[in-house]
């Protein structure tokens, strides 16, 4: 056979898929004749005018090609019409990227399946025949499979077969459609879309040495959604708060944290300009590095990233980085790429992260020009990640908000969490050297108060080499003064030959921990950190992560705060058998609701709602100033809470953490007492928190979505889940939307609930993309509801049922029944003030058997799930 009609069709000067080879030799250099086993097929999945799928077997030396409009079927009686189109090389079966428009089938191509077929028979004479008995050993399709020329008018010509699946073990007869249930790429785990928006892997027809064939680069592409935009002049970078512990939830990427000199490269007309932290043009310096941005395939752009010097166990090292420079080994260093903020005329800032991320992996491609490297990150699980990353010796991890945009300066959207103590210091003098020693003995060291004064923080003698010693005093020789920079200098400087000098320079020390006095303790010197102002330098003190995650500034808009009423009196009373101070203080302005009147809500809705929430590890949401002030998340006990709310040891990062837990009324009452407008609990009982017995599907609709699809929605849920076994009670969540939620025994452990959890709503999603999807980032949920799975993690927490929220009105989560969903009952249909005339107009709780289901998650429900 040959490739005259495939070559005839295409111009490769145009198109990056392969010439092919000449000859109709196999791969092995056989003929096709015997029926040999272990041929190669493949299965591409190709967004062309109109969206079918290649089907393609090697045969002859050749792949022959069937188009399949609807893709393959696992059940027997689905006869796919498979349209015989022109012969395709054999190297065409690892295409996987963008045929340009306006080329012969001009589209997206994904690799759908691939692996081995065997004939039964002769193959080429059964192709000859019109029948072609074969078995498929792929990682999507496998078993007997018939493909058969049409005939009569039905023919055209010869043109038309039928791909049908024989009637064995792997078909599926009736099931779910295989290329629904399983519609991303066998080579990459991509989505079609996500190779149309990202691919910068276009395959192109020539071979490497090794015979594997080379990607070219097509033009970077611009996301749709960035806005245009000049390229900035100036720009300041983006930052990172100082956290304690990594956030762990799957709203965060991950990257390691580079020892080095944050760099931003600015690329205009061609030409790269090498810009520090405090703007300071490094271009000179950085050569190399230059000239390798200017390599990219952008007209212009803004990169963020960190340049480094990496030692041979691939760990950065700030020394080594200062040695390079002053040794002339610039072109040895690296420069990490972690972000990208401009490009080609369009602002990125206002895209999510992830998206941000995407398109710079876009414009580097899968070799950018050295020494450029692109900054690789992992999702969720960010205690395990800083964990492997401590492991490696590496410096700690930052953390980064998945659907954030780029805001310059220091913000909660950015963390940095430390494998070791490090810390930024500025330069107030140094003592003079003794023994064999050269150049001084110690610096002495400062940090700038809340007021700007710079205090005293400690000396530091060790970590230097004698050519740093030489040049540090030469740099200190031009910078003295008589006057002491410190606003309160050490005592026992003066009678140490101690030389103030100005506080410009600033030094990177390495120590083991801060004393009570505010000085460090065991500091060794890193280097000088030149792309930071001294001024800048304050101590870094680690935030807690319950004060940032789930932050509500951040998920609530601003409001406008209300006249502050009057202060009321200081008297107390007992609500519930519980005491409550400043009864009469107004929580919620615009509905006149009191701490007393939320506390006889809670009174009232007790014995409904303590079946629910007595036991569970507890997170509140707290606003001592009532709803339109500020309010706060806090997870852990802390020193105020009520004697009422009992106190419970919860393993966190390999120590005790204390929560907070309410086994009566009395404990409601407390959390009112506290100023909580919201409760939300744990999937787990305090007595064993490792094994949770609830499960909860959070349905959130993008506000395009109509209430009565957010109603259908959650009944489909529920469908989905009875079809596995599982019975579900429905409520709203005073919100936006609705949680299904489902009451299981205590057999598994997190990981496999959460597992679990996530294989349906991606079912689910798979189901109708268009109307569903389990990604968090919220530029993904334009139109659809966001199946959030998230819930049913450790440490993830859900509304309790009852539980009043921190908006207008009001609101409360309130269990409703199944059957009571529609138009009338809306996700903050239910509020304080309302809630007791239903209950006395409906004395029937529906959620009364929630206690009483005994039911678990299965591994019969795991494999059905994979089955879809």
């Amino acid at each position: 056979m040959t490739l005259r009609e495939y070559r005839r069709k295409r111009d490769f000067r145009r198109t990056p898929e392969p010439r092919g080879g000449r000859g109709a030799k196999t791969a092995r250099g056989q003929r096709a004749t015997r029926a040999p086993s272990g041929l190669s097929f493949v299965i591409q999945k190709h967004a062309a005018s109109r969206l079918h799928y290649d089907f393609r077997l090697e045969m002859e030396g050749v792949l022959r090609s069937w188009a399949v409009p609807k893709g393959p079927s696992l059940d027997p009686a689905q006869r796919r019409l498979a349209a015989h189109v022109e012969d395709h090389p054999i190297e065409y079966g690892g295409f996987e990227g963008i045929i340009p428009r306006g080329e012969y089938g001009g589209g997206t191509v994904l690799l759908w399946d691939r692996g081995t077929w065997t004939p039964l028979g002769d193959p080429v004479a059964s192709y000859r025949a019109g029948k072609l008995k074969f078995r498929l050993d792929g990682e999507k399709l496998r078993g007997g499979w018939t493909l058969v020329r049409m005939g009569g008018r039905a023919a055209d010509g010869g043109k038309n077969w039928l791909l049908i699946k024989e009637r064995d073990g792997d078909a599926r007869p009736g099931g779910r459609e295989i290329v629904d249930a399983k519609p991303k790429s066998v080579a990459t785990g991509r989505s079609i879309e996500q190779i149309a928006k990202a691919s910068d892997r276009v395959w192109h027809s020539k071979e490497s040495g090794n015979g594997e064939a080379k990607r070219v680069k097509k033009p970077a592409v611009v996301p749709a959604a960035a806005r245009r935009a000049a390229l900035p002049r100036t720009f300041s970078p983006q930052l990172a708060t100082l956290v304690a512990e990594a956030p762990d939830g799957d709203e965060w990427l991950h990257e390691i944290k580079l020892d080095g000199y944050r760099i931003v490269a600015r690329l205009e007309n061609g030409r790269a300009r090498l810009l520090s932290r405090s703007g300071k043009d490094w271009t000179a310096r950085l050569p190399t590095i230059a000239r390798a941005v200017e390599k990219l395939r952008a007209r212009s752009a803004l990169l963020d990233g960190e340049v480094v010097a990496l030692l041979p166990d691939g760990t950065s090292s700030f020394q080594a980085l200062q040695n390079a420079l002053s040794e002339g080994g610039e072109p040895e260093l690296v420069y990490y790429v972690f972000d990208l903020v401009h490009l080609d005329g369009r602002s990125l800032a206002a895209l999510a992260q992830e998206e941000r991320k995407t398109a710079l992996a876009s414009l580097l491609g899968s070799s950018p020009p050295r020494p450029i490297r692109y900054s690789d990150h992992g999702v969720g699980h960010g205690a395990e990640f800083k964990r492997h990353a401590c492991r490696l010796a590496l410096e700690g991890i930052v953390s980064k908000r998945r659907d954030a945009p780029y805001h310059s300066g220091r913000g909660r959207d950015w963390l940095k969490t430390k494998c070791i103590h490090e810390q930024e210091l500025v330069i107030g003098g140094f003592t003079a050297p003794s023994g064999a020693r050269t150049g001084f003995g110690s610096l002495l060291l400062g940090v700038h108060d809340r007021d700007g004064h710079l205090r005293y923080a400690g000396h530091v003698g060790t970590g230097f080499t004698a050519a740093s010693l030489a040049e540090l005093r030469r740099k200190l020789e031009g910078l003295e003064q008589r006057e002491t920079p410190f606003a309160s200098p050490p005592r026992e400087a003066y009678g140490r030959g101690v030389k103030w000098v100005k506080p410009e320079l600033v030094a990177a020390v390495e120590f083991t921990e801060w004393t009570r006095d505010g000085q460090l303790r065991h500091p060794s010197f890193q280097g000088l950190r030149e792309d930071k102002p001294a001024r800048e330098v304050v101590r870094e003190e680690a935030e807690r992560m319950d004060e940032i995650e789930d932050d509500p500034k951040r998920e609530r808009p601003k409001t406008k705060r209300a006249p502050r009423a009057k202060a009321p009196s200081a008297s107390a009373e007992s609500v519930g058998g519980a005491r409550l101070t400043h009864p009469d203080r107004v929580l919620y302005p615009d509905a006149g609701i009191t701490k007393r009147a939320l506390a006889e809500y809670y009174v009232a809705v007790a014995d409904r709602m303590l079946p629910h929430v007595a036991g569970r590890p507890l997170t509140i949401v707290r606003c001592p100033e009532g709803q339109t002030g500020e309010c706060f998340y806090q997870k852990h006990a802390g020193d105020s809470a009520p004697a009422a709310l009992r106190r419970i040891p919860i393993g966190e990062e390999g120590k005790a953490a204390t929560y907070l837990a309410l086994d009566g009324v009395d404990g409601l009452v407390g959390l009112v007492q506290m100023s909580a407008l919201e409760i939300h609990v744990w999937g787990a009982h305090d007595d064993d928190v490792e094994r949770p017995d609830f499960l909860v599907f959070d349905l959130d609709p993008d506000p395009a979505v109509a209430w009565n699809d957010v109603v259908a929605g959650a009944k489909h849920v529920r469908d989905r889940l009875e079809e596995l076994g599982l019975r579900s009670f429905v409520k709203t969540t005073g919100g936006k939307g609705l949680h299904v939620c489902v009451p299981i025994r205590r057999r598994l452990e997190w990981d496999a609930v959460k597992a679990f959890s996530k294989s349906l709503a991606e079912s689910i999603v798979a189901d109708a993309p268009e109307r569903w999807t389990a990604n968090p980032l919220k530029a993904r949920r334009k139109g659809r509801i966001f199946l959030d799975y998230l819930r049913n993690g450790r440490g993830a927490t859900f509304i309790a049922p009852y539980s009043s929220r921190a908006r207008a009105g009001a609101p409360v989560s309130m269990p409703v029944a199944w059957e009571e969903l529609g138009a009338d009952v809306r996700a903050d249909s239910f509020t304080v003030a309302n809630v007791a005339a239903r209950l006395a107009r409906t004395k029937r709780d529906p959620w009364a058997d929630v206690t009483k289901v005994r039911q678990s998650v299965t591994d019969a429900m795991v494999r059905e799930l994979a089955k879809r």
